[in-house]
């Protein structure tokens, strides 16, 4: 993650556009370390991807969105946020922090006219499952479709209700919060689930 990349497309927006109305961060990869293991160099990875994309996103569209005294700002934190095992160490610290961040620009941007909001996905059924779109690209239209159906499958059976999330879930999520009818929301981070967040997880086996 480049600050200077995330500035330079912003611009890139206004110059093709004419404005921002609405910027979506979406960042996420392995971040590996435990307790027992992690390192200087674990920590500095996923607080700077997951984190600082998020920040430096929220940072140049309010730069722009200022002058207009309007403008929307979504980032995707996760349902790994406020709970165990849903996520690598790293990956809930920092989208725990992303979800606070959240809370605090959407505060201090409110008066400008800018919204702030966060979106946490639970089961989502998406190709990051198997090794993500580079991944799928390898492989054959029906062993991906393979692929999907039996994660639906599983996923469905981790979440109160009967069915996968899809990326059209997160996608309407977006949408609502970007749109005019969500114009009152701000500072939310929006729990797309199917209820997997209050479902009940047994605690880690411990280590004999």
């Amino acid at each position: 993650m480049r600050e200077e990349d995330i500035a330079a497309l912003v611009d890139t927006a206004c110059e093709r556009f004419g404005q921002l109305d609405c910027l979506f961060s979406n960042a996420g990869a392995v971040t590996p370390g435990t307790l027992e293991n992690v390192t200087a160099g674990d920590l500095d990875h996923a607080m700077r991807l997951l984190v600082g994309s998020a920040l430096f996103g929220i940072k140049h569209a309010a730069r722009v969105m200022k002058p207009r005294r309007s403008g929307c700002i979504i980032s995707n934190s996760s349902v790994a946020a406020p709970r165990v095992g849903q996520g690598e160490l790293l990956y809930s610290c920092a989208k725990a922090a992303v979800t606070h961040l959240t809370h605090l620009a959407g505060v201090q941007l409110g008066p400008d006219g800018i919204r702030v909001n966060a979106i946490s996905p639970g089961a989502i059924a998406t190709p990051i499952f198997w090794g993500g779109s580079a991944r799928a690209s390898t492989l054959s239209d029906d062993e991906n479709q393979r692929k999907m159906a039996r994660l639906q499958q599983n996923l469905a059976a981790a979440t109160p209700l009967p069915r996968s999330g899809l990326a059209d879930d997160i996608a309407n999520a977006a949408m609502f919060l970007a749109s005019d009818e969500g114009s009152f929301v701000n500072c939310h981070d929006d729990v797309v689930d199917g209820g997997r967040t209050w479902q009940f997880h047994e605690r880690p086996r411990e280590r004999g």
